[in-house]
This record gives C-alpha cells, sequence and structure tokens, in this order.
C-alpha cells in the first residue's frame, strides 16, 4: 500500500533563533527528525525556510526587490551559501536519524517571473521519492525572467511541489500553536482557529490587510495563508502546528490530528 505523499515546511523561526544572525536551533532540529519516521521514506518531501540565515542577508541586499544594480550580486551569493549551510546541518541531523534525505537546490530546477514560480521540473523529485528517499528543499534566491533575480519563499515552493505532486497534505511546523483570529501576542482575546477552509482564509487575510506576526522578507502568517490557497483548490489538507512542541509533528504525520490548525 502507498502512503499518501506530505510536504512539510520546517518553518526558519522554528529552527532557527532568529533573534541571532546564523544561528540554528540544534535541539528542536534534532527532536524534529527524531518525530520523522524512517518508514515515511518515499512519502515525504521536506522544505525548510532561512530564518536567522537567509532572511538577514537578503534583507540587507534587498534581493527580494530582484536586480537594481551589481552591488546585490555578492549578497546573492552569500544569501545562497549560507542556506546551503542551513541545510547542511538539517541534512546532517536527518542522516543521523536515520532518514534517507537527499538535498535539492531549488535554483536549479525553480525558475520565477516576477516573483511567482513560472517553470518547475520536479521529475528528480518524483524519482527520488519512487527510490524511497525523502528530498529535502529549502528557500532560495533564484533567476526571475522580469527582475533578474528574486527571493523564493518555502511557503510557495510547498505549496506549488504539493499541486505538482499531487500531495494529500501539507504539514507546516511554525513557532506559535497554529492560526488565530488575531495576533495572539498582542490581543489576550485572540482565539485558536482549529479548522479552516479557503474561505476563511480570504477573510482572515482582508482582516489583517498587509499586517503580520513577524515581517521578514517573505512576510509571516498571512503569506503562508495565501501561499496556500493553490493547494487547498487542488483538495490538499494544510496542517499549521507549533514544530517546537514535541509529539505535533510526529501525529500529523501518523495520520492524526494534533493541536493547531486544519484547513481543507
Amino acid at each position: 500500500m502507498v502512503t499518501p505523499l506530505t510536504v512539510l515546511k520546517l518553518g526558519g523561526s522554528v529552527i532557527t533563533n532568529k533573534k541571532k544572525k546564523s544561528t540554528p536551533s540544534n535541539r528542536t532540529i534534532s527532536q524534529i527528525m527524531k518525530e520523522i519516521s524512517p518508514d515515511i521514506a518515499g512519502s515525504l518531501v521536506i522544505v525548510h525556510g532561512g530564518g536567522s540565515y537567509g532572511h538577514h542577508l537578503a534583507k540587507h541586499y534587498r534581493l527580494s526587490e530582484g536586480y537594481r544594480d551589481q552591488s546585490q550580486i555578492l549578497g546573492f551569493v552569500k544569501t545562497r551559501q549560507s542556506m546551503m549551510e542551513l541545510n547542511k546541518i538539517i541534512l546532517h541531523s536527518a542522516i543521523e536519524n536515520g532518514l534517507p534525505c537527499v538535498s535539492l537546490q531549488p535554483s536549479a530546477f525553480v525558475e520565477t517571473k516576477n516573483k511567482r514560480i513560472e517553470k518547475i521540473d520536479t521529475h528528480i523529485i518524483a524519482d527520488l521519492l519512487k527510490l524511497r528517499m525523502i528530498p529535502l528543499l529549502f528557500g532560495d534566491v533564484v533567476l526571475d525572467q522580469k527582475l533578474g533575480f528574486c527571493v523564493l519563499s518555502g511557503d510557495q515552493l510547498v505549496s506549488r511541489l504539493a499541486t505538482e505532486l499531487e500531495a494529500k497534505q501539507i504539514v507546516l511546523t511554525v513557532d506559535v500553536v497554529g492560526v488565530f483570529d488575531s495576533d495572539p501576542r498582542i490581543d489576550r482575546k485572540a482565539r485558536l482557529m482549529e479548522k479552516m477552509a479557503a474561505a476563511d482564509i480570504k477573510k482572515l487575510i482582508q482582516k489583517r490587510g498587509k499586517s503580520t506576526q513577524h515581517p521578514d522578507v517573505t512576510g509571516e502568517m498571512t503569506g503562508k495563508l495565501r501561499e496556500m490557497l493553490p493547494a487547498l483548490k487542488k483538495g490538499t489538507r494544510v496542517i499549521i502546528l507549533n514544530g517546537r512542541v514535541p509529539g505535533r509533528l510526529s501525529e500529523a504525520l501518523s495520520g492524526k490530528t494534533p493541536v493547531g490548525t486544519v484547513i481543507e
């Protein structure tokens, strides 16, 4: 029996300390890898964010604006190098825990147009899954047909991969319980939305406007929700949970409903 595919996003705020430049959360990374059973190999794709690695550099060099002048080229290179350093840390932890992960650089097979994915070749990913391996990707800086280059968020990549590979579910690990009807950090009356539909996302986006819980280069919760809409339209279920709380990820990967937000 073939296990339905899950695309897992490891949020940058979960796997790094975003307050300290290039600082991984090694304990959390190890915990997460222990929660992923080797038996799921062939049915899981992992994408991780940049956190304190990619975001600081991308912001400093204004990479999200596209190519402006030659001074950004060094920033492009440094950001890529930084993301690969974080990827190496996660890969090492995965292999230590018996997970057959294979690192893939998105910019080698993804091209955008005005910051949106225009071309993506998922054949290698599909072939790795057939061999019961776990592709490990990351948010990247990629070539853009209009802007020269841009920042490709892990969230957009996750949604597109889920659509292309016909995944059953997307699991987004974040540093909060799930999606709230208002910002829980400033509103004590904020209510956890345990179940949502695409229509609820659209209403929430309109309510929040351009506000975010933790502004960064690629946006935060409202940005994540917006990126999930294409996958939801294709019938993919989305689970948003706190990746720092032990046991919640393993529950989601085993088919249970963890504490968090389920969107379908």
